[in-house]
């Protein structure tokens, strides 16, 4: 992973750029899990559970659009470090909430927090590094999310042992803590600096959607189904477990081993996007999300839900970096930032679709007709990204 041309290593980018994105991706692996079982024990239905899981995809489409603004105004460093410094105590209202409001508004905090927190680093990798090795930077980016998904669980269940719930939260703030420090103590990035030093005054938000509105409509469209795919898978999981009586730590097991496989593409993903174009990852990646979703009913054990897990790690490694990557691909010289900003909201509106659609199903049809709906669109998302996305590798 150190090849370059013409740009910096991912070597170079791993002490700035992946190192605290791990550590943050692991912090909220932890409860990625367990959001939805605190919602069920403060006495939640599984359909109103699902919706509290949600939040974290209505905090990211609040938070999408200004992440951008804010990012082209003071720069990625200083919006990354405000951000963690709000997921801080969001997470310890989502460890106190003594009421499902509580703990939906600080879910949806952390929403807030991650969409600053995933536009800064966007912006950053689409310009520093050279777009013949963009896929595999970007799916790097993505991965160490992944790597975050498969350790954060297992010590969250580790936790949970311990201390109930209420580990898993505690393991998550300490994560936190650490990223911030990093951020603070870590030297600012050589592209952190407002973007009207760089080329002019910034164009207004609305200015940048305007202009590639085309954009927004055909691809965004697309992404904002792989979004949805990603984050109902994120939910259902859980649910599923919920509903096969299984124990929390059980369920995070089963969750972190879909991580596992999850984490293991992420490189891979990157060098196929590069060598042969978007195509050959988003099509497959869809489609296998899409088919395991329809697996699911036939999931009646532990067992069955690990290997329907597995399957849709498989095709969420086979993702990894997707949205990034092709939003680098398309996003403007002047007006980059504001532009991934409304990007960001195409995906983070599919992420908060996602579990609100499984929880609207669930609760008026159920879980199964669910996971057969979310089948369906993983079909469609294939299909709308093989329409719009370009056959080869993108350059520049």
């Amino acid at each position: 992973m150190t090849e370059t041309a013409g740009g910096l290593t991912l070597r170079q980018l791993g002490p700035s750029i992946y190192l605290p994105s791990a550590v943050y991706s692991t912090a909220l692996g932890a409860i990625a899990p367990v959001v939805v079982l605190s919602a069920t024990e403060l006495g939640a239905s599984l359909a109103t559970a699902a919706v509290v899981a949600a939040m974290i995809g209505l905090g990211q489409i609040a938070g999408a659009l200004p992440a951008g603004v804010l990012i082209a105004r003071i720069g990625e460093q200083r919006t990354m470090v405000a951000a963690t410094g709000l997921a801080l105590p969001a997470l310890v209202a989502c460890t106190l909430a003594p009421n499902v409001l509580l703990l939906g508004a600080g879910v949806a905090l952390l929403g807030v927090a991650g969409a600053a927190w995933i536009v800064a680093r966007h912006a950053y990798l689409t310009e520093a590094v050279d777009p013949a090795l963009r896929a595999r930077a970007m799916s790097t980016l993505g991965g160490v999310g992944r790597i975050g998904t498969f350790v954060g669980p297992f010590l969250g269940a580790a936790a949970m042992h311990v201390g109930g719930l209420t580990g898993a939260y505690l393991v998550a703030i300490a994560g936190v803590a650490v990223g911030t420090a990093m951020l603070a103590l870590l030297p600012p990035v050589p592209h952190d600096r407002p973007a009207h030093r760089t080329g002019g005054p910034p164009l207004s938000l609305w200015t940048v959607i305007r202009e590639n509105r085309h954009v927004l409509r055909t691809l965004g469209l697309g992404i904002l189904l792989v979004g949805a795919l990603r984050a109902s898978r994120q939910t259902i999981v859980p649910l599923w477990g919920a509903a096969l009586e299984l124990d929390p730590a059980t369920i995070g097991l089963i969750y972190g081993c879909s991580g596992a496989v999850d984490m293991l593409l992420f490189y891979p993903a990157g060098k196929l996007m590069d060598r042969y174009g978007r195509r050959w990852a988003a099509v497959p990646a869809m489609a296998l999300l899409g088919l395991a979703h329809g697996l699911l009913p036939l999931a009646g054990d532990a067992r069955g839900l690990a290997l329907v897990a597995m399957l849709m790690g498989l095709g969420n490694g086979l993702s990894a970096g997707l949205i990034l990557t092709i939003g680098a691909d398309v996003s403007p010289a002047h007006g980059r930032a504001q532009f991934l900003g409304a990007w960001r909201l195409c995906a983070d509106i599919g992420n908060g679709g996602g579990p609100l659609l499984i929880g609207a199903i669930t609760a008026a049809v159920s879980l199964t007709a669910a996971a057969l709906t979310v089948a369906g669109a993983g079909a469609l998302a294939a299909v709308l990204l093989h329409r719009w996305v370009p056959p080869q590798p993108h350059s520049v």
